[in-house]
Order: C-alpha cells, then sequence, then structure tokens
C-alpha cells in the first residue's frame, strides 16, 4: 500500500504542477489583472456561493461511494446505473435551492446570469468527481491522475487563444472566462463518462426510488460533513461581498481573492493526497492492516512542504504579490501571510479527515466541522465590519488551526495510534529552523535568491531531520 501511495502520488504530483500552477498564475490571475478587482470579486463570491450549495449536488454520494467500490468492486455496474439518474434528479434540486437563495440575498440581473452559468459548471464539476470515484475506487490511480488535469487543460488551451490572441474583437469579460469553463468541464464529464462506461460495462440509467431513499440514507453523514466544511472554507467571500456597502464588498472580495488564490493553489495537492488516501485507508481498515505507518507517512509528506510555504509566506509576502498582481498589492499581502499559515489547517485536514472519513467516524467529524462553522460565521460578523478583507483572513486562520487540531486528538483516541514524542520534537524544531532561516534570507540583497535559499536550505534541514527520509521513500518505490 505504501508503495501504491507514493508512486501514484509522484504522478499525480507531477502532472498537477504542470497544468494547475500555470492555471493559476499563467491564466486565472492574468484574467483579475484585466477585468479589475470589482468584476472578478462578483465572480469570486457567486462562485464561492454556488460551492457552498453544491451539496445538494452531491449529498455525500462520491466521499460514500469511493469508500463503497474500493471495499465492494462488484457494486460498480447496479451503482452506476441508479446514481446517475439520481444525479439529474439533484441537479433539479440544487439550482431551484440555489436560485431561490439567490432571489431572498437580492443578487441583480448581472449577477443572476453568471450564477446560472456557475450553477452548471457545479452540476459538471459533481458529476465528473462522482465518476472519478468509481476510477479511484478501483484503484486505477493513473487514469484518475490523466482525468484530474483534463478540465484545466481544456481551459488554458482555449483561454490562451482569448487572452494571447487578437482573435477577439473586443475586451475579454469575466462572462467570457465562465462560459470557457463551461466548455471546458462539459468535454471532461463526457469523457470521464465513457472511461466509467467502458469499465463497468453496458448500463441502463434508472430511476429505482427505493435505491434512492436506502442510498442516501447512508450517505448522508457524508453529505452534512461537505456542507459544513464547505461553510466555513467558502462563506469569507460571500459575507464580505454582502456585510460590506457596494462597491466596497464586492472590492474587499477581490483583494480576498488575490491571496486567496494562492492557498486555493497549494490546497489543490492536499486534495490529491485526499484522493488517494481515502481509498486506501478504506481498504486497509477492512483487511484490519495497521495505519499508523502509512498516516505519519502520508502527513510527513505534506505536512513538511506546508510550514515552509506558510513561513516563506509570511516572510516574502509583499514581494510575492507584487510580482503577481498589479493593484491592491499592500493590503492582500498581509492577508497572505494570515492564510497561509491556516494551510497547516488544512494540510492535516486532508490526512487525518480522510482517514476518520475511511473509517466512517462521521458523528465525530459532523461535530467538529458544525463547531468550526459556527466559530467561522460567528468570527466573520465580528471581524468583518472592522477589519474588511483581514477580519474574514483571520477568521479563516483560527477556524482551519481548530478543525485541524481537532481531529489530529480524534484519529489518536480512535485509533489508538501511539504518540510519537520524536517525531513531534523533530517537527517543531523544523519550524524553529524554517523562521531563522527565514530571518536570514531576507538579508540577501535580492528578494528572489533569498527567498529561494530559504526554500532549499529548509528542505535540506527536513532531510537531515530525518522529516524526509530519502533511504526510505526509496525502498518503498522499488
Amino acid at each position: 500500500m505504501k508503495r501504491k501511495f507514493v508512486t501514484n502520488l509522484i504522478l499525480l504530483l507531477s502532472l498537477n504542477l504542470l497544468i494547475k500552477p500555470f492555471w493559476i498564475f499563467g491564466i486565472d490571475r492574468p484574467v483579475q489583472n484585466l477585468v479589475g478587482d470589482q468584476s472578478y470579486g462578483m465572480y469570486f463570491a457567486l462562485f464561492n456561493f454556488s460551492m457552498i450549495l453544491n451539496i445538494f449536488l452531491d449529498v455525500g454520494i462520491t466521499n460514500f461511494n469511493n469508500r463503497n467500490i474500493a471495499q465492494h468492486n462488484f457494486l460498480l455496474r447496479k451503482h452506476l446505473s441508479n446514481i446517475v439518474g439520481l444525479k439529474f434528479i439533484l441537479a433539479g434540486v440544487y439550482a431551484l435551492f440555489s436560485l431561490s437563495i439567490a432571489a431572498i440575498i437580492g443578487y441583480d440581473k448581472v449577477q443572476f446570469h453568471l450564477l446560472f452559468f456557475l450553477i452548471f459548471n457545479q452540476f459538471l464539476i459533481s458529476f465528473t468527481l462522482y465518476l472519478r470515484s468509481n476510477i479511484s475506487g478501483l484503484h486505477l490511480f493513473r487514469t484518475d491522475s490523466l482525468i484530474s488535469v483534463l478540465d484545466r487543460s481544456l481551459m488554458i488551451a482555449i483561454c490562451s487563444i482569448l487572452l494571447f490572441t487578437e482573435i477577439l474583437n473586443q475586451p475579454f469579460t469575466i462572462e467570457m472566462f465562465v462560459y470557457v469553463q463551461t466548455v471546458a468541464y462539459l468535454a471532461t464529464a463526457l469523457i470521464t463518462f465513457m472511461v466509467v462506461l467502458k469499465k463497468s460495462g453496458r448500463i441502463k440509467i434508472r430511476f429505482n426510488l427505493k435505491f434512492f431513499v436506502v442510498f442516501l440514507r447512508k450517505s448522508y453523514p457524508y453529505a452534512l460533513l461537505i456542507l459544513l466544511m464547505s461553510f466555513y472554507n467558502r462563506i469569507d467571500s460571500v459575507m464580505l461581498e454582502r456585510l460590506l456597502p457596494n462597491p466596497l464588498g464586492k472590492e474587499q472580495a477581490g483583494i480576498y481573492a488575490q491571496s486567496f488564490r494562492l492557498l486555493d493553489a497549494v490546497s489543490m495537492f492536499g486534495v490529491l493526497f485526499a484522493g488517494l488516501l481515502l481509498p486506501i485507508f478504506a481498504k486497509m481498515i477492512k483487511q484490519k492492516e495497521p495505519v499508523g505507518q502509512m498516516v505519519q507517512l502520508s502527513y510527513t509528506l505534506i505536512i513538511v512542504p506546508a510550514i515552509i510555504i506558510a513561513i516563506s509566506s509570511v516572510y516574502y509576502h509583499s514581494q510575492i504579490m507584487n510580482l503577481l498582481y498589479t493593484s491592491s498589492t499592500e493590503e492582500s499581502s498581509g492577508i497572505l501571510g494570515v492564510l497561509m499559515i491556516g494551510f497547516t489547517g488544512i494540510a492535516t485536514t486532508y490526512i487525518f479527515g480522510s482517514l476518520l472519513t475511511a473509517n466512517g467516524s462521521m458523528k465525530h467529524l459532523n461535530i467538529m466541522a458544525f463547531t468550526a462553522m459556527i466559530l467561522n460565521i460567528v468570527l466573520n460578523f465580528i471581524l468583518i465590519p472592522r477589519f474588511h478583507a483581514f477580519g474574514s483572513a483571520y477568521a479563516s486562520l483560527i477556524t482551519q488551526l481548530f478543525a485541524g487540531v481537532t481531529q489530529i486528538i480524534l484519529v489518536y483516541f480512535i485509533f489508538k495510534l501511539k504518540f510519537n514524542p520524536g517525531f513531534i520534537f523533530r517537527l517543531l524544531l523544523f519550524v524553529g529552523v524554517v523562521a531563522v532561516l527565514g530571518t536570514v534570507s531576507k538579508n540577501i540583497d535580492n528578494w528572489l535568491t533569498g527567498y529561494l535559499v530559504m526554500i532549499f536550505a529548509s528542505v535540506f534541514f527536513a532531510i537531515l531531520l530525518k522529516l524526509f527520509n530519502i533511504k526510505d521513500l526509496y525502498h518503498i518505490i522499488r
């Protein structure tokens, strides 16, 4: 299992390192610089609004199905026939509910137009993720890795033509940006469906009410967890846009989006860890294999880069933001440092949350997520009117650290893992070393040279402290 995890993680990271950073910094960032903070801020708030409510598209189906297919491969054809029909019914419920809430909170005609396409995009994303859960559940990780970058690859190709050639006879708008996403998501969903269909054989789409009720009863704890986590991860920009007067709300949401884009970029790699670990943990638990070593290996591989990213972002936040953006960089740079510290909590959630999900410990996870959601909303209500986007950043930081630490405690109690004081000491020592390296590197005249020195020296010390054990990784891959 260790070999399967590490080798497929290398492939997954390699593909995503090629594609997703280029999308974020080569396409998404230039779009914001081109259309402006206000226009992009409106899109960003609407996008997160559609993300929060997309639980009605999934109701926990993807996570439950991933775990279920990993443990019972023979159920693929039966479940696929029924769940495809269920997904279309849920799409109608999601669209109706989202548009109703949008009307209640007072979105205007322009916002409704964008929201309609964003709702359709969310359906396509959800449908693709469900199909991919079957692929990863069968442990076809290489196929899943290729599909994971397909939508972004298509978007990069289309947006590059529209942004960097003179094919358009009019300025590029935020609406065009959304339309491109729709085309890419639609193509990816169709291709993924064909792959799953090949693995399952011929299927007949059914609308079996009895199956729907039984399946939803099993999956609803997963749905509740996704809903609660979506709230405390995505509500910030929506509350910024709604709580502050227009146009300040849209502008602050746009400023927050500048920093959040970088957090989203590094979080994508945490998602890759979780996507691999959930079926692996599920199979290990079913076969009653000890999970302690896999937990420590996977957590080390994600938390060490997370610490380096967090501390380096605190030391070099101004330089990074000035390099990437043309406006409001003074404000967004401070937000970047705060959000990136919270990434250590997010990274922790991807490992320990995946293990708890694979174990079916949904009651514990939902209590944790509900508490985190209340904490985040209350903090946003208190901090946004006074500190604007900074207030949302601090609310996110506190919430993410709370969620991460709580899940570590839950795992140690539920799985009765042995406490490893040596590992904890080396990890804390590593945090101190990286902070010292950050202070020293600031004395180098060229900031980019100083930044790279800090990064490479941190990796060297991680190897020196045996947090990254090259010899062990080599043996696992062999």
